[in-house]
């Protein structure tokens, strides 16, 4: 395997740490910078696992179309139909599957970027040690006013995620981190890909470290303890391409319901769109990039498959920031 040796001046400017793999019909490269564990200087390596935060939406859209493709569910069936066990007052009936998938749905998001800035602060509401489950993310939104109608627009949205997992549950009648594994995990090949708590961290884990003046803390006490359908799997650089490869070969879903997931369902801005689950970055057209992107405290992920080319890249990190810059200068590269 080739090492990327010149990504070190433009990972020394952003402060990245973290690890990079490219993977394409030509090979691979990987790069890694900093440490999994600032304290015991232990390095990257390709199965490094690293929290990916919203990264991991690609997967629970996955485990819906699953669902789609058992025939327990559609696209465009309504949420009230098909979560029985949870209430939400004032949700609006016509709510679907679509619009959650798409960020369309209008609900109340557990964490509005239009009202906070600081998700640490949730954590003063709700103890993030008692956060182990979707229903757990409950009390955040639940009964929270709609933010606008159902398909009005395009608005990030966690929860709905969040409610989406809870869809998995009842329809499957297994938890949500179970479904993923056999349905997902499983069939990709992907060993070291899980969700995992704190508390019971595998070896070979990323700790997530939040600067600060003084230096780094580990972010144990700024994320739920265990992550879910929003955002909170563990992923190696190497499971991830696993699972491109997985996706695109229809391993995972259909031919028919693959493409239902990557179609441009939602157009963003004048070069972006969203599928479910899923980013695209277009070129008139044409679908140059599908990607998925996370951010937290002491997290953030970028991972692409190009379809001209049908490469791969995955860069995860265990700070705040840097993926974005490492997946430039790649780019820049290939011209």
């Amino acid at each position: 395997m080739k090492e990327m040796h010149w990504l070190q001046e433009t990972a020394e400017k952003v402060d990245f740490s973290g690890a990079a793999y490219v993977k394409s019909v030509h090979g691979q490269e990987f790069f890694q910078n900093g440490y999994r564990n600032r304290q015991e200087k232990l390095l990257f390596d390709k199965h490094t696992r690293f929290g990916i935060a919203s990264g991991a939406k690609i997967f629970t859209a996955v485990a819906i179309a699953k669902l789609v493709e058992q025939g327990k569910l559609t696209f465009n069936k309504k949420l009230k139909e098909c979560l029985a066990t949870v209430e939400f007052p004032n949700f609006h009936p016509n709510i679907t599957i679509h619009h959650l998938l798409t960020h369309t749905s209008g609900m109340p998001d557990y964490f509005d970027e239009e009202e906070m800035d600081d998700y640490e602060t949730l954590w003063e509401q709700l103890p993030m040690y008692r956060v182990r489950s979707g229903s757990d993310f409950l009390p955040l939104f639940q009964e929270k006013p709609m933010k606008f109608f159902p398909g009005d627009r395009f608005y990030y949205n966690n929860a709905a995620f969040i409610v989406l997992g809870l869809v998995v549950e009842e329809l499957s009648g297994e938890s949500f981190a179970a479904f993923v594994q056999k349905h997902i995990f499983n069939p990709a090949g992907m060993p070291d890909a899980g969700y995992f708590s704190f508390d019971k961290l595998p070896g070979n884990t990323a700790i997530g470290y939040i600067k600060e003046e003084d230096g780094y803390r580990s972010n144990i006490y700024a994320l739920p303890v265990r992550g879910g359908a929003d955002g909170g799997v563990y992923v190696s650089v190497s499971d991830m391409v696993l699972f491109w490869d997985a996706l695109f070969q229809h391993k995972l879903l259909s031919a028919e319901v693959t493409e239902q997931l990557l179609h441009p369902h939602v157009e963003v801005d004048k070069e972006s769109s969203y599928g479910y689950g899923i980013w695209m970055k277009r070129n008139a057209a044409k679908i140059k990039k599908y990607y998925v992107v996370g951010f937290d405290p002491g997290v953030s992920f970028h991972s692409a498959y190009y379809p001209d080319t049908e490469q791969k890249v995955v860069v995860s990190s265990n700070h705040d920031a840097g993926p974005y810059y490492i997946v430039q200068a790649l780019e820049a590269q290939w011209g």
